[in-house]
């Protein structure tokens, strides 16, 4: 069996006879099933080495060619697929919790297995036209049948596509450089390329517009699991970028365009976040924040560099699968999510309304809460470097912090003759309560996730200082 038959095109099978067979809770149960035990094999099975399972001999290889092209994974490549597919599967868990559309499962299955292609194909630029496929095909998760785009869907699609020929002009500048690094011009052209385009992936400032009124328009957990599957993916073949050529690893003015932005991200977004009164348009902002602080990550010179970058990653996808569920909970009892709708809310969804605020102040590194362990890595490595960049950072999450403030005081103005309800259903109940469970166990026990980072040095040998 080859590792990229059982990723990518197992799953891409699984997704279509989920789309045509499945529906409510099966599709959301086989969805998670799947993804999970995908998730496992990859964690206990390592690649390219033969297990004897009882009589049976057992060998994943790590490559496969399909119409040309080769589809191959590193074998220390376990752990990072075991990380994506685990966090996918609590994603499709939710999915019936969240009362999001029938096809969020088979076209989320898809969706992943197109991206988790895109760190296994050769030559790894056609990385970014998968990234793209990936992108239109979300596209029918973002817009309900026999409704026209709204302005956020439009300008996710139009700036997903922008930056696809951009990352691939780049990439033949780059391997022209890596022949003739002396050539000045090249360089530069090739970086600002380069940053152009990932600029468009990523949604840096002032690129990030879509996001806020895509959190607004679509579903909450529709558009959580994109904001959370797109700039993992892209901040994984941004890595692979700077792994890769040996020009950009020692180009100082990439590095600090990269700690610019990012500190603009991170700042920006704060201070957005605490001027808004729609929540969903908070989770957008708090998105650019990590997406910020993963920039910042990539831009840090040190031996850790890989470490940091996946501890970000790990616990953000937990914290946006939390946070959306429990928007998506709140927004079935109300017009709309401004605060002037959820005065009160406390009380007829209180279990939505804690995990909503814990994945919220996990997001702002508050202590004993998944996200702390990585922003206080994050923050030792700046602070030795730059204390400016450290005070932007410092600054952005205080917006989100005040903005937490502000959404727990606005959820708490309730009448005093208001009881208290338990609104939320079993299934809801069960996937907040695990997930407000696992923020607190990444948050206090954060070697939990060194079984999925502790080989992924290996695959990116130059990244350092």
């Amino acid at each position: 069996m080859s590792a990229p038959f059982l990723w990518i095109i197992a799953p891409l099978f699984a997704s279509g006879f989920i789309l045509f067979f499945l529906r409510n809770r099966f599709a959301s149960l086989a969805g998670g099933t799947f993804s999970a035990a995908l998730s496992l094999v990859a964690l206990i099975f390592p690649m390219d080495v033969a297990l004897l399972v009882g009589p049976f001999s057992v060998k994943i290889s790590p490559a496969i060619q399909i119409l040309g092209r080769s589809l191959a994974f590193n074998p220390a490549q376990g752990s990072l697929i075991a990380a994506i597919y685990g966090l996918a599967a609590l994603w499709f868990f939710g999915v019936h919790a969240s009362g999001s559309a029938n096809r969020f499962v088979p076209l989320g299955l898809m969706v992943v297995a197109l991206l988790t292609a895109s760190i296994a194909v050769e030559p790894f630029l056609f990385a970014a036209l998968l990234m793209n496929i990936a992108a239109m095909l979300a596209l029918p998760l973002l817009v309900p049948l026999y409704q026209p785009p709204g302005r956020g869907a439009v300008r996710f699609l139009i700036y997903q596509t922008i930056a696809m020929p951009f990352i691939l002009f780049s990439g033949w500048l780059l391997a022209g450089v890596e022949a003739g690094p002396s050539e000045f011009g090249a360089t530069l052209q090739a970086g600002a390329v380069l940053l152009l385009g990932f600029a468009f992936l990523l949604g840096v400032f002032p690129l990030y517009n879509w996001i806020p009124m895509l959190m607004e328009e679509a579903h909450p957990y529709v558009a959580g699991f994109l904001l959370w599957a797109l700039p993992t993916f892209t901040i994984i073949f941004a890595l692979g970028f700077f792994d890769r050529y040996a020009w950009l690893r020692s180009s100082p003015q990439l590095f600090s365009a990269i700690q610019i932005s990012g500190a603009v991200m991170a700042a920006s977004g704060g201070l957005f976040a605490l001027q808004e009164k729609h929540i969903g348009r908070i989770l957008g902002y708090a998105a650019v924040v990590e997406v910020g602080l993963l920039a910042l990550a990539l831009s840090v010179k040190s031996p850790n560099l890989t470490d940091i970058v996946f501890l970000l990653l790990i616990p953000r996808g937990l914290e946006l699968a939390i946070w959306s569920l429990a928007l998506s909970i709140v927004k079935r009892r109300v017009y709309s999510l401004r605060f002037s709708e959820l005065k009160g809310m406390a009380r007829k969804t209180p279990l939505a309304f804690a995990a909503l605020i814990l994945s919220h102040l996990s997001v702002t590194g508050f202590p004993l809460l998944a996200g702390f362990p990585p922003r206080l890595a994050l923050w030792r490595e700046l602070a030795e470097q730059s204390l400016t960049l450290s005070f932007w950072v410092y600054l952005g999450l205080i917006g989100l912090l005040a903005a937490a403030m502000r959404t727990m005081a606005v959820f708490l103005m309730a009448k005093e003759n208001d009881t208290w309800e338990w609104n939320e259903t079993w299934t809801q109940s069960v996937m907040l309560g695990v997930g407000v469970i696992g923020l607190f166990l990444l948050g206090m026990f954060p070697q939990v996730v060194q079984p999925f980072i502790s080989g992924l040095p290996a695959l990116y040998q130059h990244l350092g200082p």
